[in-house]
């Protein structure tokens, strides 16, 4: 697809991930350092690149690569990109960066969330960043990109290494996947909270960070921007809260996954888009399943840490 713009010096690619428009994007922020913010999973390499291409990007001109975190939806294709993009330097959050490096526990991880198979169907292999190439950021860390920057801020609760990106040319956030999924033509907002990271309550304080930090518009990683900042900050933080507490419920009738994964569904329904395909776009990224192993998980380490 086209790449769009979707703010002053800011380009949308949709790096087509599952073979499915506007289910993940990566963005290219112009100027004399050009930089790009999230890369896909390596399955997604072949539109990206032409993406970049089509930007005018060849294997010498990429300077930067920041990811918002490392699931592989997001950064899963970073080795790739390095390897094609030689030039680039790798910015990620200080507790990614070693599985950057070394992707072995990350694709251990992934595999218990999908299982091995579905793993290599939507997201492909997993190359290593050779560790020169990586540098590490934490909260309030600036990345430097000629005549513009990027603010770090730090946003765990979707995963502990997790940050968001303010550009400073035009106060737009990259918001990964801090307050959730949000698709075009649907529009609806459905938390995103796998595991094994997921923590409410970091959630809803990074969530009031993004709200106080945003001076223009979000960009998100899924998909594409949105104006309406306040809105949707108190929407994400109102859903996680409730989906958290569905999920809590259910704990007091059953510890099977499966009940209450289908117990959450049933309570959340109303915010299932009627269309099926863009239902099918949501599950792809954010199943009641996989959300519901996540606040599973959060509430027991919870309940044994008290």
């Amino acid at each position: 697809m086209t790449p769009t713009r979707v703010a002053d010096g800011i380009v949308a690619v949709d790096t087509m991930m599952a073979n499915r428009p506007e289910v993940t994007s990566a963005y290219v922020l112009e100027g004399s350092q050009p930089t790009l913010v999230e890369t896909g999973p390596t399955t997604s390499f072949r539109s990206l690149a032409g993406g970049l291409a089509s930007l005018g990007l060849g294997p010498n001109d990429l300077a930067h690569v920041v990811v918002t975190h490392i699931h592989l939806d997001h950064a899963g294709g970073v080795g790739r990109v390095a390897e094609a993009f030689p030039r680039a330097t790798v910015w990620v959050h200080d507790r990614g960066a070693q599985h950057l490096a070394d992707p072995t526990k990350l694709l251990r991880s992934a595999a218990r969330v999908y299982g091995e198979e579905r793993m290599r169907e939507l997201f492909g292999p997993v190359d290593p960043v050779a560790a020169g190439r990586i540098r590490s950021v934490d909260d309030g860390d600036t990345i430097l990109l000629g005549e513009r920057r990027l603010d770090v801020l730090y946003t765990p609760g979707h995963a502990s290494h997790h940050i968001c990106l303010v550009d400073s040319a035009t106060g737009v956030l990259f918001t990964g996947d801090a307050l959730g999924i949000h698709l075009p033509g649907a529009g609806e907002l459905r938390p995103a909270t796998p595991p094994p990271e997921v923590d409410v309550e970091q959630g809803v304080q990074s969530i009031e960070r993004i709200r106080a930090s945003a001076r223009s518009l979000l960009l998100f990683s899924h998909f594409g921007p949105v104006l309406e900042v306040d809105g949707l900050c108190r929407l994400a933080a109102s859903r996680l809260r409730r989906w958290a507490g569905v999920v809590r419920d259910a704990m007091s009738e059953t510890d099977d996954l499966d009940l209450i994964a289908q117990i959450l569904s049933t309570a959340t329904a109303g915010e299932r888009p009627s269309d099926p395909e863009a239902a099918d776009r949501y599950d792809l990224l954010s199943s009641p399943r996989m959300n519901a192993a996540g606040l599973l998980r959060y509430w027991q380490k919870r309940d044994e840490s008290a």
